[in-house]
């Protein structure tokens, strides 16, 4: 299939698809012309690549973990490859350290909004 049949399947446009290539998480086929020949292993890479970067991997980890993934049913199921539980585990804490990082910044703008507003203590009730 060619690369618009593959963006039709998956629901990924042309332009994403190229960068996945860029990045080594696609590798379709070249024919003779010099187009990419894409298979149902690649649509089933793209689902792998969307569940992957949605769970806040980057792409140069789900490049070393992709071929660690299978579907199972409606679920993406990893594997026991080596490094995986290493690489899950770096990716969770620079997760929590970006949420700790983002919670200190909301703290921080509750007090700044508070006190532009002239309220004292917490704003919250007010923005959400």
């Amino acid at each position: 299939m060619r690369i618009g049949d593959l963006a039709d399947a998956t629901g990924v446009n042309r332009r994403l698809l190229r960068y996945y290539e860029e990045q080594g998480l696609l590798r379709p086929a070249r024919l003779a012309n010099g187009y990419r020949e894409y298979s149902e292993s690649d649509v089933a890479a793209v689902r792998h690549i969307r569940a992957l970067l949605a769970a806040g991997l980057p792409t140069v980890v789900i490049a070393r973990l992709l071929h660690c993934v299978h579907d199972e049913g409606e679920r993406l199921v990893p594997s026991a490859c080596p490094g995986m539980i290493t690489e899950l585990r770096r990716e969770r804490g620079r997760v929590v350290d970006a949420i700790t990082e983002l919670q200190a910044s909301r703290r921080a703008l509750d007090t700044m909004l508070a006190s532009a507003l002239g309220q004292p203590g917490d704003v919250t009730d007010d923005l959400d």
